[in-house]
């Protein structure tokens, strides 16, 4: 082996190393699955919760569509889906969360409805 192989190399800068951009489609996923996993939120047939992203830079704006269970305390499980959706898409993206709006588009029941 030759001596200069075994010598450990300088990196670059941070900076200097490159980029990384992390799409919106992306951003979406992380906050429809955060959203899902919220006790009191359900899915409305075979879709679960539907996420926008807008924004630009290390900024993004969402908008959250879901269903909860009924009956659920509406105010405390968007309260909830707020706060996770907030924490899961800050953490694993960097980006920060400057608004996020919440649409309750249905309430379920927890049962299937019986067929009479």
């Amino acid at each position: 082996m030759s001596p200069a192989l075994d010598v450990p190399r300088e990196l670059a800068e941070p900076a200097e190393r490159g980029t990384l951009t992390i799409g919106h489609a992306v951003v979406r996923k992380v906050a429809q699955h955060a959203a899902g996993q919220v006790p009191g939120t359900a899915r409305d047939g075979k879709k679960g919760p539907k996420a926008k992203v807008g924004g630009h830079d290390n900024d993004v704006d969402l908008a959250l569509d879901l269903a909860l269970r009924y009956p659920a305390a509406v105010r405390a499980v968007v309260g909830d889906v707020r706060e996770k959706v907030t924490e899961e898409v800050e953490l694993l993206t960097g980006y920060r969360v400057r608004t996020l709006a919440v649409t309750v588009s249905a309430l379920l029941p927890d049962v299937a409805p019986r067929v009479r």
